[in-house]
C-alpha cells in the first residue's frame, strides 16, 4: 500500500514483537508514523524495530497488565516522540480448550488481565495526552470469539466480550474530545498464538489448525496479520475520521 496516511502521527502498538502487532507496527511506520513497539519481550521488539524505516520505531519493554509498567511506557513515548495520536491494544493471551470446572483462578486472572484490564490501563494513561492534543484514535484488537462464543473458551470469550463493550463505552465517553475508539475482531489468524488454542502435541496442533479453524471460515483461509494491519490503518487514519464505536469483523465470514 502506497502513501503516507499516518504522516506526523505517533502510535503505540502493544504486543508488537510478533504476529498482528508486528504487522501493524510495520505498516504504520511505512505509512509515516513514529511507532512505539511495546512488548514484554524487549529483545524481539528491538529486532522488530530494526526492520522499520530508520527513526520510525522505538521498543519499550511493557507488561500491559501492570499499571506501573504501562505508565512508564506512556511516559517514555511522550519523552521520545512528544505525543500520542494512535493507540493499538494488540497484546493478548489465548486459552486452550478448558472446561469451566477445570479452569484455575490463576488462568482466569491472567486472561482477563492481559486481554481486558490492559485496555483500561493503557487508556487511563494515554487519554490525558490525547485530550491535550485535541484528538486521537484507539483501536482495540478483540476477537470474533467476543461475539460468537465457543465451548471451552470461557475466559477468553469473556475477556474479548468485555473488551468490546469497554471500547463502546469509551467511544461515547471520549467522543466530545474527538478521540475515536474502535474494535477489530480477527477471526482465526495465521500467528504463533493460533496453535495455543489447541491442546496436544505439534502434529495435533497442526491438524487442528486446518480441521478446526480453516474449515470454520467461509472464505476458506486463515486471516493474515497483514489483513488486521490494513484494517487498523484505516481506523488509525483520517479515512475513518467520522467512525467511532464500531466493531469491524476481519474474519473471513466466520462471525456470520
Amino acid at each position: 500500500m502506497n502513501g503516507q496516511l499516518l504522516q506526523g502521527k505517533t502510535a503505540i502498538v502493544t504486543g508488537a514483537a510478533s504476529g498482528m502487532g508486528k504487522a501493524i507496527a510495520r505498516l504504520f511506520a511505512n505509512q509515516g508514523a513514529k511507532v512505539v513497539l511495546a512488548d514484554l519481550n524487549k529483545a524481539a521488539a528491538e529486532q522488530a524495530v530494526q526492520e522499520l524505516p530508520e527513526g520510525r520505531g522505538h521498543a519499550v519493554q511493557t507488561d500491559v497488565a501492570d499499571d506501573q509498567s504501562v505508565a512508564a511506557m506512556i511516559h517514555e513515548t511522550i519523552t521520545t516522540f512528544g505525543s500520542i495520536d494512535v493507540l493499538v491494544n494488540c497484546a493478548g493471551v489465548p486459552q486452550a480448550f478448558t472446561p469451566i470446572e477445570e479452569l484455575s483462578l490463576e488462568q482466569w486472572d491472567k486472561i482477563m488481565s492481559v486481554n481486558t484490564k490492559s485496555i483500561y490501563l493503557t487508556t487511563r494513561h494515554a487519554v490525558p495526552h490525547m485530550k491535550a492534543g485535541g484528538k486521537g484514535s484507539m483501536i482495540n484488537i478483540a476477537s470474533i470469539a467476543g461475539i460468537r462464543a465457543r465451548p471451552g473458551l470461557n475466559a477468553y470469550c469473556a475477556s474479548k466480550g468485555a473488551a468490546i463493550m469497554l471500547s463502546k463505552a469509551l467511544a461515547i465517553e471520549l467522543a466530545p474530545f474527538q478521540i475515536r475508539v474502535n474494535v477489530i475482531n480477527p477471526g482465526p489468524a495465521e500467528t504463533p498464538m493460533l496453535g495455543k488454542f489447541i491442546n496436544g502435541d505439534e502434529a495435533e496442533v497442526e491438524a487442528g489448525k486446518r480441521d478446526i479453524f480453516i474449515s470454520s471460515v467461509p472464505l476458506g483461509a486463515l486471516i493474515q496479520p497483514e489483513d488486521i494491519a490494513e484494517a487498523a490503518l484505516y481506523l488509525a487514519s483520517d479515512l475513518s475520521k467520522i467512525v467511532t464505536g464500531e466493531v469491524m469483523n476481519v474474519d473471513g465470514g466466520r462471525g456470520i
